[in-house]
């Protein structure tokens, strides 16, 4: 990354950004939030810590409330209780524009403007911001390298790109501004098993050279696999047991999560990827 580039972000400096994670040991925390639904349904309490420059995996099945926890990080959903802290700072109203400046975002299908451009989807914050056009383009061209987005698609609008292509032009979107913590809501779920491995090995690659914390959200146990340092397994809007891929398969605390295990038999080529 080029010193000009990295110093562009609301982040600020490469040092500014390490002296604010010393001063807070997790990149966020959820301390006993809980949010009730319609039709009885609901999400907690949960407590979570979420180590600095680490991969933590939110696993469960469809309604389990991973998706919920990863929304309360960035202040989409707001918990009925508990409190949520990121990046050294507790969520309120009155911080989330700037917090928000310091998140990474990608969803499922990349979440693009249709009537933009590659070129203007990936650095519509950074013109609003203001940053000066060399810097930005700069940036752009140093993401798309490493996300292996081609220069020439940058004059595409989505629905002239595959589905892997604007997961990776998503990806460059998130990471412009030099976030500290990146947020993956099933990036991979909706691309069909060729386009999904090579896309999944390239995100791996994009997060260890940054260096950033991360939390993915999916289902799948083979993509957990891949990328997690720790893995929280989900059931019923709780948290039934969380460490590594191994220690839970290898000891499961409840019979959900050795019949989760069971169920998805493809883990061990999951491993074999790694």
């Amino acid at each position: 990354m080029t010193s000009e580039a990295a110093s562009g972000g609301t982040g600020g400096t490469g040092g500014e950004r390490e002296a604010r994670v010393a001063r807070a040991p997790h990149a966020a925390r959820l301390v006993g939030v809980s949010k009730r639904f319609g039709q009885g349904g609901r999400i907690g309490p949960v407590s979570l810590d979420l180590p600095c420059g680490s991969t933590t995996v939110l696993l469960g099945s469809s309604g389990s409330g991973k998706t919920t926890l990863l929304r309360f990080l960035n202040g989409l959903v707001t918990p009925d209780e508990g409190t949520v802290e990121v990046l050294g700072e507790r969520l309120a109203p009155q911080r989330l524009a700037g917090l928000r400046r310091r998140i990474g975002y990608v969803i499922q299908e990349g979440g693009l403007f249709p009537h933009l451009t590659v070129r203007d989807n990936a650095t519509l914050l950074a013109r609003q911001l203001g940053r000066p056009p060399d810097a930005t383009f700069a940036r752009l061209e140093e993401l798309a390298a490493l996300a292996r987005v081609d220069h020439a698609l940058f004059s595409r609008l989505p629905h002239e790109l595959s589905g892997g292509q604007r997961q990776r032009v998503a990806l460059v979107r998130a990471l412009m501004e030099s976030p500290e913590l990146l947020l993956l809501d099933e990036p991979l779920g909706a691309l069909d098993p060729l386009v999904r491995r090579g896309l999944r090995e390239d995100l791996r690659g994009v997060v260890r050279a940054l260096g950033i914390t991360v939390v993915l959200v999916t289902h799948d146990l083979v993509e957990a696999s891949f990328f997690a340092d720790e893995v929280v397994l989900l059931h019923d809007g709780r948290v039934v047991q969380r460490g590594t891929i191994q220690a839970l398969e290898e000891a499961p605390a409840t019979p959900f999560v050795e019949e989760f295990f069971r169920a998805q038999s493809g883990i061990g080529a999951g491993r074999g990827a790694t």
